[in-house]
Parts: structure tokens; sequence; C-alpha cells
């Protein structure tokens, strides 16, 4: 009787050790957030590509003023600001170039599934 208490207390102890590791809260505390469109995309374009692209604001460019028209142009606004000033088709026109950080943000968000 011993022996199976014995036993069964060490399985117990292993089976609860065995889910309270490290490993797991580090995986989770790794995890890459989703990016969305109105959290952290809007944002971005306001911010960088208004007035041309926002008819609200009298710009008269292909419009980027919803989640539609941003997710069927993410690919060509990723390769425009990506060019450098003084080459033909660089994004934001007359402005600077944007930060790799930014940049990268719309990248993560198209990967990620364009999320609205």
């Amino acid at each position: 009787m011993k022996k199976y208490l014995t036993i069964t207390l060490i399985i117990t102890t292993v089976t609860i050790f065995s889910n309270c590791h490290t490993a797991k809260k580090a995986q989770a505390e790794t995890a890459v957030p989703k990016l969305t469109y109105e959290t952290d995309i809007q944002n971005l374009v306001s911010a960088n590509c208004t007035p041309c692209h926002f008819p609200s604001k009298g710009g008269n460019k292909k419009p980027f003023d919803s989640y539609d028209a941003v997710h069927a142009n993410i690919d060509s606004m990723i390769a425009r600001i990506q060019l450098n000033p003084g080459q033909k088709g660089f994004m934001p026109f007359k402005k600077s170039k944007l930060s790799d950080s930014v940049i990268n943000v719309f990248k993560q968000w198209r990967a990620q599934g364009a999320i609205k």
C-alpha cells in the first residue's frame, strides 16, 4: 500500500511541476500581437498620406481613406514607401522617407493577413 501511495505522490508532483515551467511563460510573452487596420495602420496612413490621398482634405490622388482602399493597394504602398527620395514613385511625396520601423508595421500587417 505504501508503494502505491509513493508512486501516486511522485506522479502527481511530476505532473504539477511539468506544467509550471518558464518555457510556457516565455513562449506566451514572445507571441507577436496581431496588427489591425483600425488600431495600427489607419493612423499611420492618415499621418503620412494626408492630404494627397484623402479627398476630404482636398487630395486628388488615389484615395487611401478606408480599409478597403488600403487593403487593395498595400503591395504598391509598401513598394513605394521603401524607395529612396529621388527614385521614381517614392512616397510620401515631398516628405522624408518613413522610418524602417513604420515600414515594417505595414509589412507585418500585410503578412498577418491585413486584418480590419
